[in-house]
């Protein structure tokens, strides 16, 4: 069979493509919409980094997508949120990518409630550039009030909420100013209360914490709330304020002004007064954490005495050692004359044989003398020759020569005597001899000289060899024997 008959005819209908179609889409919607305001509530709210924001508009039967670009966004009179309801202002797009279309929106307003929050926001702003939504200007709460001030309506359940809940977790005195808390004078009666509990006189109670409550409601039965005059009275009140309208979810510019902010009349009770269950169970763990801590620094002290201790020393120990080194002092104190005049006289003992004999001196001295005498004689002789010489060389008469040769002898003379006294051959002319050993060593002491021993006796006129003999003892010669001397000295005797 012929594939050209089976294939079906065609007909006058375009064939596009998809690029083709989408634009074509683009060009009729962008033609047929330049510029719209569509009214709808926002969601699907998305900020991207780039800057664009994207959402959504729906209403009960529909939902269009829209996106504000980057350079738009900081054109808008007010800052998009789900749930807002708004008009607004674009021209709507188609994306090809996705056959989709949007609206590009460059202007938002409020719609309905929209007005309001609008005329809220503009007051926000303005108290804010004002200040009075700062931080630092906010009071403390106390900790435990005695007096607490309460603003809202006598009639309803808000009340009786913070009234149970204060009896409940820490009784204290409560008065209530009743005012409205919606409708047409609230806001007046509102600020009215407020300013009026800063100015109570002294006699009555003064309370140290307020509270502004009310339930739950509309954006327009909360409208007594976001109120200047009360706003103002809130942040002129010198006592620490709560709010606490509406639920949760709801948030009102009082919220901003006052020192605290609750979610319900009952969390703004329970901000304003402490559990006194939990008070106790915190005051009894506190004091077992004190018991505990002093117990455990009792313990760490006792531990460190203990240690301190095993490192102190034995004082008994030491005063009983003590007193033995000061008895062994004592008695070596006591024996300590007798032993060093012992060792002195072991040092005397020890050097007495290293130290020359008197008469050893002596003799030295003399045959000291001896030489000089005869080398003055020899010197004398010189100077009388050289004098002599001189004397019959020179000129001079013969008595000033005589003179001198008279004041040299008579000096000579001296010099003679005064050798000759000091010459220990005076001493052996006065008949004393100089003893000594056969080997030369001196002999000092008679206990000295044993019998049979051959002695040398030195006297004016010469050396004689003697043979000791007996002979009776005496006193000295019981005497200690001096040490030998040298075998150079002598004695005279």
């Amino acid at each position: 069979m012929d594939s050209d008959a089976e294939a079906p005819p065609r007909g006058n209908t375009p064939e596009f493509s998809v690029s083709e179609i989408s634009t074509a889409i683009k060009r009729t919607l962008e033609g047929e919409f330049a510029r719209v305001r569509i009214r709808g509530e926002i969601t699907e709210l998305k900020a991207y980094p780039s800057g664009h924001i994207y959402l959504a508009l729906k209403d009960e039967g529909a939902k269009i997508r829209g996106i504000i670009w980057r350079y738009a966004v900081p054109r808008l009179s007010l800052k998009p949120e789900n749930g807002v309801e708004v008009v607004a202002t674009g021209k709507v797009s188609s994306y090809g990518e996705r056959s989709d279309y949007q609206l590009i929106i460059d202007r938002l307003e409020y719609a309905g409630e929209g007005a309001l929050l609008a005329r809220i926001d503009a007051l926000r702003r303005k108290l804010a550039a004002e200040g009075l939504f700062d931080e630092d200007r906010k009071k403390d709460i106390p900790r435990l009030p005695q007096v607490i001030g309460v603003v809202t309506s006598e009639k309803g359940a808000v009340i009786q909420d913070i009234r149970t809940t204060v009896a409940r977790r820490f009784p204290r005195q409560i008065l209530l100013w009743p005012v409205p808390v919606q409708g047409q004078g609230a806001a007046e009666q509102i600020a009215a209360a407020i300013e009026g509990f800063s100015r109570l006189p002294a006699h009555l109670p003064q309370p140290e914490v307020l509270i502004v409550a009310r339930g739950g409601g509309s954006l327009e039965d909360l409208m007594a709330f976001n109120d200047e005059a009360v706003l103002r009275a809130v942040a002129a009140c010198p006592i620490p304020l709560i709010s606490a309208v509406g639920h949760e979810t709801d948030t009102t510019l009082i919220d901003f002004v006052s020192d605290r902010r609750a979610p319900t009349p009952t969390a703004a009770a329970e901000l304003a007064v402490p559990s006194r269950a939990e008070m106790m169970a915190a005051l009894a763990q506190t004091a077992a954490r004190l018991l505990q801590s002093g117990q455990v620094a009792t313990d760490r002290a006792r531990l460190r005495l203990s240690r301190v201790e095993a490192r102190m020393p034995d004082l008994p120990g030491l005063v009983g050692a003590a007193r033995q080194r000061l008895d062994d002092r004592g008695e070596r104190l006591s024996l300590a004359p007798r032993a060093f005049l012992a060792a002195k006289r072991r040092q005397l003992d020890a050097l007495a044989p290293r130290l020359p004999h008197p008469r050893e001196t002596l003799a030295a001295h003399r045959h000291a003398l001896g030489l000089a005498e005869a080398r003055a004689g020899a010197a004398l002789r010189r100077l009388l020759d050289r004098r002599q010489n001189a004397l019959h060389r020179l000129p001079d008469p013969a008595s000033r020569i005589e003179s001198r040769l008279r004041e040299a002898t008579l000096r000579l003379a001296g010099l003679a005597a005064r050798l000759e006294g000091a010459s220990y051959q005076g001493v052996l002319a006065r008949g004393f001899a100089l003893v000594r050993h056969e080997d030369g060593r001196p002999v000092t002491t008679a206990a000295a000289i044993a019998e049979g021993d051959r002695l040398q006796l030195t006297l004016q006129d010469g050396n004689r060899m003697v043979t000791a003999d007996t002979f009776p003892e005496t006193p000295a010669a019981k005497k200690p024997r001096r040490p030998a001397a040298k075998p150079d000295q002598g004695s005279l005797l």
